[in-house]
C-alpha cells in the first residue's frame, strides 16, 4: 500500500474504464517504485490493463549520447522486467506535452500516474499534459524517502533546518517496499518489443561526448554497485570520501539520478550493514538529508539555476563585489578544454570530461574557481551548469543545481569573511586542498584516464 501522503492529485476525477498508464520519467525502474505500485493498485481496482510509457525527448538540457545511452540501456531492463510481470511498455518519441495526451486519447486511458520531479522543464511538461487530458492525473514522489511536499512546506535555509523535519518523519516513511504483482489483465494490441538499436540510431543528441564504459547502467548493475560499496567501502566512508585519491565514494549518483536505484532501498540496505556508526551516519546524511534538501531547493525556488535564486545576503555581497578585478578571466572554451593556469582545476575538469564523474570534493573547488575566473556570478553559473550537464552522467539533477548554487551563490551556506570577488561567499584555495590530500597524485591520476 502506497502512503496517501506520497500521492498528489494533479487533476481530480474518477478513473475511467480504460487502461491505466504510468508515465515513467524520473524513476526508471520496476522494483522499489512507489509510482508504479500506485499505478498497479489503481489498475487492479478498475480491473484494467496497465502500461508504462516513457517519452524520449530529442534533446534535454545539454544531454549528450553519454547520458542518453546510459538511460536507454537502463530502460531496456525496465521493458524486460515489465514483460515478466505482464505489464506493457511503450517508448514514445517526441515531447511529452504532445505525445502523452495523444497516447491517452488514442488508447482511451482511464487514469494517468506519473512520478515527481522538481525541475522547471519537467513541471511545465506535466502541467501541459494535465491540461490536455480529461482523466484523473496523479503524481507520486517515488524519488525521495520523505515526499518533497511533506518534508517541508517552504524552501529551507540549509541542512540544519530540514534535518530535524526529515528525521522526525523517517520512522513513518522509511519502510520496505511491497513486491509488484504479476498483472493478470493483459493489454492487447500494444506494440512489439522496442527496437533499441534503432531508437539510439535515430537520436539527434550530440555524439562528440562519448559514452562511458567503467560503470554499467541499469537496475541490476545499480544493486550490484550498492552491494559492493556496502561490503568494501562503507566502513571507511567517513574517512575516505573527501580524498579524491581514495576510492571512498559510493559511485551511486548516476543510478540515483536516472532512478535506476531507489534511494530508499539504498538507505534500507545501509541500515542493515554492520559498519562503523560514523560512516553509516555520514553516508545517510548525504543520501537523505542533502539529496532531499536539493529537491526542496529546486521545488520551492524557481530560479534554482541563476543569480536570482541566491539568498539575499549572497546577492548583496556579490553585487558589491561585481566589478572587482579578477585575477584571471577565461572564456567557456578554455574551461571546457581544461586550459587554465591551475593544474588542479584542469585535472578536475579532465576527470569529468573523460569519466563522466568528478569527485564530489573537487566539484566544490571546480565551481568556486569559475566564480573567481569569470566576469560575473551569472557567467559562472551558466558555464558551471553547461559543463556539468554536458559531461556528468548525473547532470541535469537537483543535486547538481544545488551544489553549484552552494559553491557560487552561498545557497544553504552562511556568510564568511569578506574578500575580493567572493565577497562573503565561502572561499576555497589550491593550497587549502593541498593540505587535505595529495594534490599531485590526483593531478597525475587524471592524466592517465
Amino acid at each position: 500500500m502506497v502512503k496517501p501522503d506520497r500521492i498528489r492529485s494533479l487533476k481530480e476525477g474518477v478513473p475511467g474504464p480504460g487502461p491505466v498508464v504510468y508515465w515513467m520519467s524520473r524513476d526508471q525502474r520496476v522494483t522499489d517504485n512507489w509510482a508504479l505500485l500506485h499505478a498497479q493498485r489503481v489498475a487492479l481496482s478498475q480491473g484494467a490493463p496497465l502500461a508504462v510509457v516513457f517519452c524520449l525527448v530529442p534533446e534535454f538540457l545539454n544531454g549528450t549520447i553519454r547520458q542518453y545511452r546510459f538511460m536507454l540501456e537502463g530502460l531496456k531492463g525496465v521493458e524486460e522486467d515489465l514483460g515478466g510481470l505482464g505489464v506493457a511498455f511503450c517508448l514514445l518519441k517526441g515531447y511529452p506535452e504532445k505525445e502523452i495526451p495523444k497516447f491517452c486519447h488514442q488508447h482511451k486511458i482511464g487514469a494517468l500516474i506519473t512520478d515527481f520531479d522538481p525541475l522547471r522543464l519537467k513541471r511545465a511538461w506535466k502541467k501541459a499534459v494535465t491540461d490536455r487530458v480529461n482523466i484523473p492525473v496523479y503524481e507520486v514522489d517515488a524519488h525521495n524517502i520523505i515526499p518533497c511536499w511533506v518534508a517541508s512546506l517552504k524552501g529551507e535555509y540549509g541542512a540544519y533546518t530540514i534535518r530535524p523535519k526529515i528525521t522526525r518523519l523517517l520512522p513513518a516513511f522509511l519502510e520496505d517496499f511491497p513486491a509488484m504483482e504479476k498483472h493478470a489483465i493483459p493489454w492487447l494490441g500494444m506494440p512489439n518489443r522496442t527496437d533499441w538499436e534503432g531508437v539510439e540510431g535515430a537520436l539527434t543528441a550530440d555524439r562528440t561526448v562519448p559514452a562511458i564504459a567503467w560503470l554499467s547502467p541499469g537496475t541490476k548493475a545499480a544493486k550490484d554497485s550498492l552491494g559492493r560499496f556496502i561490503e568494501a567501502r562503507l566502513e571507511t566512508y567517513s574517512r575516505d570520501r573527501n580524498d579524491p585519491n581514495r576510492t571512498g565514494q559510493s559511485n551511486l549518483s548516476p543510478y540515483l539520478h536516472f532512478g535506476q536505484l531507489s534511494a530508499q532501498r539504498a538507505a534500507l540496505e545501509v541500515l542493515k550493514a554492520a559498519v562503523a556508526q560514523d560512516s553509516r551516519d555520514a553516508f545517510l546524511d548525504e543520501l537523505i538529508i542533502r539529496r532531499e534538501l536539493s529537491d526542496n531547493f529546486c521545488f520551492y525556488n524557481p530560479h534554482y539555476d541563476g543569480f536570482e535564486g541566491f539568498p539575499d545576503w549572497s546577492k548583496k555581497t556579490l553585487t558589491e563585489h561585481w566589478k572587482d578585478k579578477r585575477p584571471y578571466i577565461y572564456p567557456r572554451d578554455a574551461f571546457e578544454g581544461a586550459e587554465t593556469h591551475d593544474d588542479l582545476w584542469n585535472a578536475a575538469q579532465t576527470e569529468m570530461v573523460k569519466k563522466g564523474k568528478m569527485h564530489g570534493y573537487m566539484r566544490m573547488y571546480w565551481a568556486k574557481k569559475l566564480l573567481e575566473w569569470t566576469r560575473s556570478p551569472d557567467d559562472a553559473m551558466e558555464i558551471a551548469i553547461y559543463l556539468n550537464d554536458r559531461y556528468e552522467l548525473d547532470g541535469r539533477d537537483p543535486n547538481g543545481y544545488a551544489g553549484i548554487a552552494w559553491s557560487i551563490g552561498g545557497v544553504h551556506d552562511r556568510a564568511w569573511s569578506e574578500r575580493n570577488v567572493f565577497g562573503k561567499i565561502r572561499y576555497m584555495s589550491y593550497n587549502g586542498l593541498k593540505s587535505k590530500f595529495n594534490a599531485n597524485a590526483y593531478i597525475k591520476s587524471t592524466g592517465s584516464l
